[in-house]
């Protein structure tokens, strides 16, 4: 059954962009609930402000999402979501992809 989405959701242009770097292939056993619906939970803890245990029930248990979310966290993925978007964007405007620090202390 196909939910309706929630403002925080990612849209696929969004997703598209995102998956490389979230789904990157592991051994054994696929997952129960998709990254991307677990990446949608997420968004609609930090969105709503709402505590882990209030997700709405159309999406994955909070105590899946949670766990996800840490074990995320344990292993930068945030990070490195962050420094392949900001790259993204500096090379898009012509920038370096990395800024060049000038000053040292």
């Amino acid at each position: 059954m196909i939910r309706k989405p929630y403002p925080s959701d990612l849209n696929n242009q969004e997703w598209q962009v995102l998956e490389p770097i979230i789904c990157k292939k592991k051994a054994g056993k696929p997952p129960k609930h998709s990254r991307r619906e677990m990446l949608n939970a997420i968004f609609y803890v930090l969105r709503t402000g709402c505590q882990w245990t209030d997700l709405p029930h159309d999406l994955p248990p909070w105590k899946s999402v949670y766990s996800q979310f840490l074990r995320w966290k344990q292993t930068h993925l945030f990070e490195q979501i962050n420094t392949y978007l900001r790259r993204s964007l500096r090379q898009s405007l012509g920038k370096l992809a990395e800024l060049k620090c000038r000053y040292s202390r």
